[in-house]
């Protein structure tokens, strides 16, 4: 059932659309007609319709992702990450997906044979902590920066690896991080994360590795 807030926003919508009906001369032609949804927040009128909420698709998402490829076959699993990613760019989707149980089935992709599921598998933690303490947090407590640092440095598609440098890249857990490199990544043993000059020379060494062929 939708919350006070979402029925008051119902409201004040249906005015809205009720005066503009009125003083639009337009409003009867067919192929004039105002957008019946303008003014109302996607969110909210997917919960007034009964459609699923941000939190249902990520759910459904991740299901097609794990489920085996005699259910769901990759082109599907490519649409549901793609599906995903775009979900998680909002930073309360995000911040969810520890409620929602994502994290691990989300880091156990990372060793995914296939080096498409391992690459959306990465960018999604790309998108998930960028800018974000709390996923960066969780992704460091989860044990995903290990599985980074060695597609970052080992995978041998350029894509893969390039997207696993763009995790680490928003993260703060350079002690792990570190102990995860082989030593020419290394800028300096117990770098501070907040020697931004140390940190972007890792950052740097393993795109320029990531770059190449």
């Amino acid at each position: 059932m939708a919350d006070q807030a979402s029925l008051n926003q119902l409201l004040q919508w249906s005015v809205e659309n009720s005066a503009a009906s009125k003083n639009d001369p337009t409003t009867h032609s067919t192929d004039q007609q105002r957008d019946p949804s303008h003014g109302l927040n996607a969110a909210a009128l997917a919960e007034l319709l009964g459609g699923p909420s941000d939190a249902d698709r990520m759910r459904q998402a991740m299901t097609a992702i794990i489920a085996p490829l005699s259910e769901v076959d990759l082109e599907n699993k490519l649409i549901a990450w793609d599906n995903l990613e775009q979900l998680i760019e909002n930073i309360d989707n995000a911040n969810n997906m520890h409620s929602l149980g994502m994290w691990q089935p989300l880091v156990a992709q990372l060793d995914n044979e296939e080096a498409e599921m391992r690459k959306w598998a990465a960018w999604c933690l790309s998108t998930a902590v960028q800018n974000n303490i709390k996923c960066q947090e969780t992704c460091l407590a989860v044990g995903a920066i290990p599985k980074l640092a060695k597609l970052a440095v080992e995978d041998e598609s350029q894509a893969v690896r390039k997207k696993a440098v763009s995790a680490i890249s928003s993260e703060p857990g350079l002690d792990e991080l570190e102990k995860s490199l082989p030593k020419e990544f290394w800028v300096g043993r117990g770098v501070d994360a907040g020697d931004m000059e140390a940190v972007d020379g890792i950052v740097q060494k393993l795109r320029d590795h990531a770059s190449r062929g």
